[in-house]
């Protein structure tokens, strides 16, 4: 594998309705969508659409409903190998109510039980450590995350943590360990203490996260776009121009795209256009899986500025 994603599986169930019925009514559902989900998922769902050979590690319950997810998982290009299929657990599921406007609301039913265990890690110690590239989705329990990260690093593999790791004494050296960092707005605004309201407190805050261990930052800024800091250059790009559905797996396309390019060797410009460009053609659908194709992408790219050269 070229990658291996740590993070959530989970069903997707998406409804899209006109409106969210007051109690004791009800709504039409005028679309409906069921899909293997959870941000692990979408990420390594992007990355085998993009090409890359991706696996996947996170936790399905024993029940029909998990053996269907890992069915289409690998029907999907993605490894599935290292998913833990938990004795007695039910499934994860995340609802997810859509309506106009791009405005949605989540029902989850992730118990702790479809969290990863330290010990998970450990099993998948042959995985996490074949694949060159790692991405930690932190919504895991930071034990598991950090315990993924030693074994990664130890083995000279690239780290890419999606998300604010919780301060809870592992931040330091999670941020330390990784190569590449993506932060969504409120992520980064936790991380930083900064109030990421324009670009350049956004680039500021971004540097000082540089100075912490990765390599490549990026961060959200609101409705104003992305930014991103490596050594030696930053670069802002807005968001694609394109009609919003759905900004649910906006960020998780983000990731799959930046993680892409950077696996392959692009520079950091070139990653940074594929994430954005990936990010906005999830945005155009119901729900959080993307759909990658090679000629949305391409028309995606071709709508934000050339900052490659």
């Amino acid at each position: 594998m070229d990658v291996i994603v740590m993070g959530q599986v989970a069903r997707d169930l998406v409804l899209v309705v006109p409106e969210v019925p007051d109690a004791g009514s009800t709504a039409p559902v005028r679309t409906r969508r069921e899909v293997p989900g959870g941000k692990g998922t979408n990420i390594a769902v992007g990355l085998a659409q993009l090409g890359v050979r991706v696996g996947l590690l996170g936790v399905v319950g024993d029940d029909a409903v998990g053996q269907g997810l890992t069915e289409r998982l690998r029907h999907d290009g993605v490894d599935t190998g290292a998913v833990v299929r938990r004795s007695g657990t039910a499934t994860g599921l995340i609802v997810e109510v859509l309506t106009g406007g791009g405005r949605w609301r989540y029902l989850e039913d992730l118990p702790p039980a479809v969290q990863l265990h330290e010990d998970d890690v450990h099993a998948a110690e042959a995985a996490l450590t074949a694949a060159d590239w790692l991405v930690v989705q932190l919504q895991q329990p930071p034990a598991a995350a950090l315990a993924a990260v030693r074994l990664a690093k130890g083995a000279g593999r690239r780290v890419v943590l999606d998300g604010a790791p919780a301060d809870d004494g592992r931040r330091d050296e999670l941020l330390s360990r990784a190569d590449v960092l993506r932060a969504d707005h409120h992520e980064a605004e936790l991380l930083t203490g900064y109030r990421l309201d324009d670009v350049g407190t956004a680039l500021r805050a971004a540097r000082e996260l540089l100075s912490r261990g990765p390599s490549v930052v990026a961060l959200a800024v609101g409705g104003a776009g992305n930014v991103f800091a490596w050594e030696g250059g930053d670069l802002v790009l807005p968001l694609v121009d394109v009609d919003v559905v759905d900004s649910t797996g906006g960020g998780d396309a983000f990731v799959a795209g930046l993680t892409c390019a950077l696996s392959r060797g692009d520079r950091p410009e070139r990653a940074a256009r594929l994430a954005v460009a990936a990010a906005g053609v999830t945005a155009t659908h119901p729900g959080g899986r993307p759909d990658l194709a090679a000629h949305r992408v391409g028309r995606a790219l071709e709508r934000l500025p050339d900052t490659t050269g």
